[in-house]
């Protein structure tokens, strides 16, 4: 299957400011592409592009003053099966694991796996470790928290979840982080497209975020907030949680004014022939 993917941002610079954008498709679908994936910068400026420490492709430049516009529109070719499941995955040991994932068992900014690890222990520590646990963690978050918009705030962590019980998709996936790596368990944060594929339109479109978990292995994705696998989903970035996957951060005053996002399922593009 052929997912058209896009967005258009917009926001209002008051003066000049550094900018980095976490847009593009992540290098690991770069072969799936069937569209250049450039990002689209209004007013043009001078941009350069870099690969950070946990291997997403980012942009830079500098704003002017006025209205900024990012955008772009691309094409990805897709399986269009879903999340792959592995029932008899199993947990490494600490002592066993690489040593690249045992980033993914400590405290980050928004997931604090000491203040959660006792809460960890009495809920999840009695269940078989495997694929299994990391599903129950799931099975719980995914119960126990309310999802809405009108509850986003860029600064809950886990713990405020936990006790609030309330909020958008990266909080639930912080707080099954969070819990995951409680348990010994690698865990991180991932970002990017998940078109409603395959099940009921839930419009306002936006970047979606799930996490995922390394077990035998290898990592495979959860999402705590759909709780069932999905079809189509496209990475963007992976993190520590979502401060290190930020789709744009700006090093002074940028005024976000619009923004919308695209993923759907679209025809093949057509193939043309080479003359002789």
């Amino acid at each position: 299957m052929f997912i058209r993917l896009g967005y258009d941002i917009e926001f209002e610079i008051p003066a000049p400011v550094a900018m980095v954008a976490m847009l593009s498709v992540h290098p690991s679908r770069a072969a799936d592409l069937r569209a250049p994936d450039e990002l689209g910068i209004e007013p043009k400026v001078e941009v350069s592009s870099y690969m950070d420490h946990f291997g997403n492709r980012c942009t830079r430049f500098v704003a002017p003053q006025g209205t900024l516009r990012l955008s772009n529109t691309t094409m990805i070719e897709d399986p269009g099966t879903p999340d792959p499941v592995a029932l008899n995955a199993r947990e490494h040991p600490v002592g066993e694991l690489p040593d690249e994932t045992l980033l993914y068992l400590l405290n980050s900014r928004y997931c604090e796996v000491d203040r959660l690890s006792n809460i960890a222990t009495e809920l999840f520590g009695a269940i078989a470790p495997g694929w299994g646990r990391v599903q129950a963690v799931c099975d719980w978050v995914n119960s126990r928290v309310m999802f809405g918009y009108q509850h986003a705030r860029p600064f809950r962590t886990a713990l405020d979840v936990f006790t609030d019980r309330v909020g958008v998709c990266r909080d639930y996936q912080h707080l099954a982080i969070a819990f995951c790596r409680a348990l010994n368990i690698p865990a991180r944060y991932a970002t990017g497209y998940l078109g409603d594929i395959g099940v009921p339109l839930t419009p306002p479109m936006d970047f979606s975020a799930w996490f995922e978990a390394y077990l035998d292995n290898q990592w495979w994705v959860f999402d705590a907030r759909n709780n069932t696998p999905r079809i189509g989903r496209v990475l963007i970035a992976t993190g520590r949680d979502a401060s290190d996957v930020a789709i744009t951060t700006s090093f002074g005053a940028a005024n976000l004014t619009r923004f919308t996002v695209v993923a759907e399922e679209t025809v093949a593009p057509p193939i043309v022939a080479s003359g002789n």
